[in-house]
Order: structure tokens, then C-alpha cells, then sequence
């Protein structure tokens, strides 16, 4: 039996969104298992805890044994040397998410050699959207129920109720 082949897709997830879905099935096609980690990042705020955030991703994932949900604090090579993998997905929507994207590729294989960054296109459907424009729409009163998993649009309800 050949070796697992194991990538890692990295985020703060802060809500998922249907373009991080699709990365994430469409990783699925190149690995046998894709790891959803979420950062643990202390220093930067965000609309929904860790926990939070991990029980929207694995609910939208329950059903699939081939995707992991996880997080992780530090450095990304630190994580991926912990998971015995060196595969990084990373999606790309414009060309500024490139230039971001390719040096922290760079900063990572800089640090661990062995690290090779896997970049997908979302389908044209997500190409637009971020987990910050999510958030904004659904807080001005925009409907999201296309751009989210189902437990996202129910947890940013109840979010905003509790804020009002």
C-alpha cells in the first residue's frame, strides 16, 4: 500500500464559507485526506471563538471521513512537521491574494524545505467571496444563505441576536 497523501489547509475560518468548501472538496481530488486547521491567533479579533469555529467545520464535515478538523498555534511548519505532512493548500481569488499567498509559500519552504504550497482557484461562483465580506453582508441585513454552510448562516443569527 503506497504512502497517504496528506495536505493541509490552513485558515482562520472566521466564519467557513462555500469558497473554503469548495478548495477543500477540491482538495479531496488531489489527496487522500485534507486537515482543516484553524489558526489559534491570540492576537487578532474575531466574530466567532476557536470553538466556535471548529464546531461549524465539523459539522459541515461530519459526514466525511477523509477531512480532519483541527487548529493550530504558531507556526504552520511547526504544525505540519507534528502531522507528518508537508502539503499546503492555499485557494487564490485575485491577484492580490497572490502576492500574499506566494511569499508566505516562500516564507514557509524558506524555514522547511520540504513545504510545497498547492494553490486552487475557487469555482467563478466564489471567486468574490471572504469570510470578512460574509460578515459585513449578514451584519448591513444581506442574505448569505448561498455564500455559507447552513450552521454558519444559523450561528451568525444567533451571534448578531445576542450583540442587539
Amino acid at each position: 500500500m503506497g504512502k497517504l497523501k496528506i495536505a493541509v489547509y490552513p485558515g482562520s475560518y472566521d466564519p467557513i464559507t462555500n469558497g473554503h468548501v469548495d478548495i477543500i472538496l477540491r482538495g479531496l481530488e488531489l489527496f487522500d485526506k485534507v486537515i482543516v486547521a484553524a489558526l489559534k491567533n491570540p492576537s487578532k479579533t474575531h466574530l466567532f471563538s476557536l470553538e466556535e469555529r471548529i464546531e461549524m467545520m465539523e459539522k459541515t464535515f461530519d459526514k466525511c471521513e477523509k477531512i480532519e478538523i483541527d487548529f493550530f498555534e504558531g507556526l504552520l511548519v511547526d504544525y505540519l512537521e507534528k502531522k507528518k505532512t508537508f502539503t499546503v493548500v492555499r485557494g487564490l481569488r485575485a491577484i492580490s491574494d497572490f502576492e500574499v499567498e506566494f511569499q508566505m509559500a516562500l516564507m514557509n519552504r524558506s524555514l522547511k524545505d520540504k513545504i510545497e504550497t498547492i494553490f486552487l482557484v475557487p469555482s467563478i461562483n466564489y471567486s468574490f467571496l471572504s469570510s470578512k465580506l460574509v460578515k459585513e453582508i449578514y451584519k448591513f441585513g444581506g442574505e448569505i444563505k448561498s455564500m455559507v454552510p447552513d450552521i454558519v448562516d444559523e450561528k451568525l443569527k444567533a451571534k448578531y441576536s445576542q450583540k442587539q
